[in-house]
């Protein structure tokens, strides 16, 4: 079957929802590692992470997974399984790390409990069963 002949496949509305929340949720640990990096001079915090470098690790890894997980995101919009199970993994990570990250700053830690529900909220949408109907379709429409 040629490639002009294969079946069209329809994104679902819950899917594209997925996608713009997954990029969400990548800027929001982008934009929350970058402004954790500035804060690491504040000594209470920096106590909290172990000292200035435990603070620039926690900021560096919070901004590699967010841009990972925005890249991803485009993978989700057009109907890729890695992109999906990759997406799964990064988000659980992701709810991990903000959990901790909102225990471990109690003074401010309004971006990561919003860090923490969009990725609980991108998780439970990537696996209904219409999200799974079409990334099942986009995977054959792609052989």
């Amino acid at each position: 079957m040629s490639e002009a002949a294969a079946p069209a496949v329809h994104r679902p509305i819950g899917v594209a929802i997925v996608a713009v929340l997954a990029g969400l949720s990548g800027i929001v640990d982008v934009i929350t590692g970058i402004l954790l990096m500035f804060q690491g001079g504040n000594p209470e915090i920096a106590d909290a992470f172990g000292g200035p470098n435990g603070v620039l690790a926690a900021s560096i890894g919070s901004i590699l997974l967010g841009v990972i997980v925005l890249s991803l995101s485009f993978g989700i919009w057009l109907g890729r399984w890695v992109a999906r199970m990759i997406v799964t993994v990064l988000e659980a990570l992701s709810l991990i790390q903000s959990l901790f990250l909102a225990v471990a700053n109690l003074g401010n830690p309004v971006g990561e409990w919003a860090s923490v529900f969009f990725s609980a909220l991108v998780m439970i949408l990537l696996w209904t069963r219409p999200s799974s109907a079409y990334f099942r379709g986009s995977e054959v429409a792609a052989r």
